[in-house]
């Protein structure tokens, strides 16, 4: 299966043998019969440790990122952040040191300066784009090199290829979160990352109706402790959880190509609006990391983020004018969201760091009739 929507369709997914389903079915199931003290039927024991329709999740994910690896090991979990947590106390140790982005997911910064730092978990920051800050970031005590590319919500993009030879070289791990991009425009661990994480609850499930997490490893020792991790911690995706990731799956790359489509529209709308300051989005062809994009990315994703010229105010205001964009949380579903990063997503930040621009705004573009979202936001745009 070279295709990447054959892949999507297909991997891990069989027709069930019990039935002949084309869709592998939602095993709603805690425990399960077992041949004799100790004989596993199928290998199943308790939903914890597998459940068939996970299984059939997690191998789809390891077949979407790492296509033709065979040592890929993917790993469903009950949030991204959930995910996130498992793979820091499975390759981390008090007194271990981490290099993460300069403008993080707030989620991501919070696990780190909240919970892991109290544990003994250190951590610097630097700008995914400047291949020479990551390396002056780096320690004897360095684990693991983060990174999010495309950024959230400043839309930065690292080139994976030279920060997995900084991490490397270092003796470090490196980590790609891959969400806003998704396997279909971007596939880390072909570049050199060591381990991809995904909430899946965005364009992986993409249809706001699930929240979820992953880890792809593409190391077979690095994969089997993760799997223990993700059976001694427990947070583990669900059934239904798994069947709802896996059917958005199925139309990933279709939707993909619409949100592309559409958000470029926007963005042509928004570099011509007096209203706009400045616009983040790695398909310009003014975005400082664009040539690193096209070189990495199949496209240039469904999230774009833009200052307002007069401020918070007119920012805040402008999230509340808009209709067919709704106001809200999270990102990648079929529907257009409007966020304001620094009072909403990224409100952990605050006064850190990374604390985000206060007149900026984020959009995540679905797969709506552009021309209905056009009218939408020039009209809330004045």
């Amino acid at each position: 299966m070279d295709g990447f929507n054959t892949r999507a369709i297909h991997a891990g997914q069989e027709p069930d043998p019990l039935t002949g389903a084309v869709v592998p079915p939602i095993y709603q199931v805690s425990t399960y019969a077992q041949d004799g003290v100790g004989g596993l039927r199928n290998g199943y024991e308790y939903s914890r440790s597998g459940n068939p329709t996970r299984t059939a999740l997690q191998e789809c994910m390891a077949a979407l990122e790492a296509p033709g690896i065979e040592t890929a090991r993917g790993l469903a979990f009950a949030s991204g952040l959930a995910a996130e947590d498992t793979l820091i106390r499975t390759v981390l140790k008090p007194g271990d040191h981490v290099v993460i982005p300069n403008d993080a997911y707030g989620g991501t910064y919070r696990l780190f300066k909240k919970v892991a730092e109290p544990w003994g978990i250190d951590h610097t920051t630097a700008a995914v784009t400047d291949l020479d800050s990551i390396a002056a970031a780096m320690t004897p005590k360095t684990k693991l090199i983060w990174i999010e590319t495309p950024t959230n919500p400043l839309l930065n993009v690292g080139d994976i290829a030279a920060i997995a030879e900084i991490a490397h070289a270092g003796g470090a791990l490196l980590v790609i979160d891959n969400t806003f991009a998704s396997p279909y425009l971007q596939q880390p661990l072909l570049l050199g990352a060591d381990v991809v994480v995904h909430s899946t609850t965005k364009y992986l499930g993409g249809h706001s109706d699930v929240v979820g997490g992953a880890l792809v490893a593409i190391n077979a020792e690095l994969g089997e402790q993760l799997a223990y991790h993700q059976n001694a911690m427990g947070a583990i995706a669900g059934p239904f959880d798994s069947w709802l990731v896996m059917r958005g799956i199925k139309t990933l790359g279709v939707r993909m190509d619409r949100h592309n489509e559409n958000a470029a529209k926007i963005v042509d709308l928004l570099e011509g609006h007096s209203a706009v300051g400045q616009v983040f989005y790695p398909g310009l062809a003014s975005h400082p990391n664009h040539e690193v994009a096209k070189k990495q990315m199949r496209g240039f994703g469904g999230m774009v983020s833009f200052r307002v010229k007069a401020g918070e105010q007119a920012a805040l205001d402008l999230c509340s004018k808009t209709t067919l964009f709704t106001l809200g949380e999270s990102l990648g579903g079929v529907e257009s969201l409007i966020e304001h990063p620094g009072r909403m997503t990224h409100a952990s930040v605050s006064g850190s760091p990374l604390e985000v621009p206060s007149d900026l705004v984020r959009l995540s573009v679905g797969i709506e009739e552009v021309d209905d979202l056009l009218a939408d936001l020039e009209k809330a745009l004045g």
